[in-house]
């Protein structure tokens, strides 16, 4: 297991959970991904995300001003992004 970091400092919705999203399809397996946002919206959004893929969001907090999202990516996203596509 890997951890990768995101800084979304300063990035609007819906741009942090597109870049999320983005760097959660090139990771592999159980992999973690940790982002760091400003916009109030991310937490909500991003755990949205993760119900909708399937990946484990580990913890979302705060610090003055600063969410702080962990998330792991799902080993089953694959195969639920497979079937949007076909």
């Amino acid at each position: 297991m890997q951890e990768h970091e995101l800084d979304a400092r300063g990035l609007s919705c819906p741009l942090p959970v597109l870049k999320a999203q983005k760097r959660l399809k090139a990771m592999g397996c159980g992999d973690r991904l940790v982002i760091r946002a400003t916009d109030p919206k991310a937490p909500g959004d991003l755990a949205a995300l993760c119900g909708e893929h399937g990946h484990e969001l580990v913890d979302s907090r705060e610090e003055d001003g600063l969410f702080v999202i962990t998330i792991a990516r799902s080993c089953d996203s694959d195969r639920t992004i497979g079937m949007r596509r076909g």
